[in-house]
C-alpha cells in the first residue's frame, strides 16, 4: 500500500503564510498524480490543487493567485499565502497512481492536517 503522511498545518493570522507537505512510502509504485483537497466544518470536501506527473498543475478559483502546488518525487507541497479565514479546513492530500509490480491502480489518501486562520 501507498501511504501519505501529511504535515505544515497550523494556526495562522489573516494575511499569514503555511506550507503544507504529504509524502508518500511504500513499495514499487508510481505516482501520475497528486492533490491537495480541504473540507470545512459543514462543508463538502473540495478540489484545492492539482500536479501531475509532467509537471501540469490546476487550482481551484479559491486558490488562483494565493497557491501553489509543486512536487519532488513522491513529496507534494502545498504553499499557502495571504490566507484568509475561509481557508480555515482540514486539509488532506491525495495521491493515484500505479503498482509497478502488476499495474494494479491505487489511490490514497493522508490523515488530514489542519489550517486554521483566525485573528
Amino acid at each position: 500500500q501507498v501511504q501519505l503522511v501529511e504535515s505544515g498545518g497550523g494556526n495562522v493570522q489573516p494575511g499569514g503564510s503555511l506550507r503544507l507537505s504529504c509524502a508518500a512510502s511504500g513499495s514499487s509504485f508510481s505516482i501520475s498524480a497528486m492533490a491537495w483537497y480541504r473540507q470545512a466544518p459543514g462543508k463538502d470536501r473540495e478540489l484545492v490543487a492539482t500536479v501531475t506527473d509532467t509537471g501540469s498543475t490546476y487550482y481551484a478559483d479559491s486558490a488562483k493567485g494565493r497557491f501553489t502546488i509543486s512536487r519532488d518525487r513522491n513529496t507534494v507541497y502545498l504553499q499557502m499565502n495571504s490566507l484568509k479565514p475561509e481557508d480555515t479546513a482540514v486539509y488532506s492530500c491525495y495521491a493515484g497512481g500505479l503498482y509497478v509490480s502488476d499495474f494494479r491502480p491505487f489511490g490514497s489518501w493522508g490523515q488530514g492536517t489542519q489550517v486554521t486562520v483566525s485573528s
